[in-house]
Order: C-alpha cells, then structure tokens, then sequence
C-alpha cells in the first residue's frame, strides 16, 4: 500500500463508542487491505478510546492514520491535558485496578506516546501508538 490515508472518529463521554470505534477501525483497516493488523489494531485503538472515555469528561475522537511504507498510527484524542500514567510494571495484575491499559500499548505496540495541545481551542492530550513501524 503505498498511499497515505486519515480517518477521524469524533466520539461522545460514553462508553458504548469503544465498541463503534473498534468496529470502525475494523472496516477502515479490511478497505485498505490491512486485515493482517485488525486484530492488535482493535486491542490498542479498544484501550486508548476506552482511556479517552472513561478518564475524562468531555468528548473524544479516534484518529486512525497509514504512512507508506508500512506504519499504522492509531491515536486518541481526550479533552483533559493530564498526562497519561502508564502502571508500574513491578505491580502484579492482581494488584492494579487500573493502568493496565497502557502497559498493554507499550508492550503490544512498536512505540507510543502522547502530547499536550493547546491551541486554536483545542486543549487536552493525544495519546498515540504504532505498529508496523519500519526499522530506522
């Protein structure tokens, strides 16, 4: 695939949109022949969404972006400019109530990150992860 492309699912606060995100990400990725990336694309796209939704109180939006020559940035965007807080790995999974959503990123993903914005009346954090990304 050598186009690049970008889609953005703009959400409500409300939980039944990590369902209509997944399932949307599921058909974006089947139209451009990526079916091979469904699977980990949903588990990642599932809990930056559910992050976004459930940490916050204001909207969110999913944004699902292809570069050539073979990365897939799934990312999402939240109203609040906190940082992200990644789970200590030394905690066992018994122990953590929550923060288990980005240990799944970082391990399951072939990077992440996140960043504040604030402008033009955006405000609030983006939250992002990669796969496929080539070897530099």
């Amino acid at each position: 695939m050598s186009e690049s492309w970008d889609y953005t699912l703009q959400i409500p606060n409300d939980l039944r949109a990590v369902t209509v995100c997944r399932r949307t990400l599921r058909l974006i990725l089947t139209m451009h022949g990526l079916i091979r990336l469904v699977d980990v694309a949903e588990l990642l796209a599932t809990e930056l969404v559910s992050n976004a939704v459930r940490h916050t109180k204001g909207p969110a939006a999913l944004r699902v972006r292809w570069a050539p020559p073979g990365t897939l940035r799934i990312g999402a965007w939240d109203s609040d400019p906190q940082p992200p807080e990644p789970s200590s790995p030394a905690l066992r999974a018994e122990e953590m109530e929550e923060g288990r959503g980005l240990a799944l990123v970082r391990a399951c993903s072939d990077g992440w990150g996140w960043y504040p914005l604030a402008g033009g009346g955006d405000r609030g954090k983006y939250v992002w992860c990669e796969l496929g990304r080539p070897e530099r």
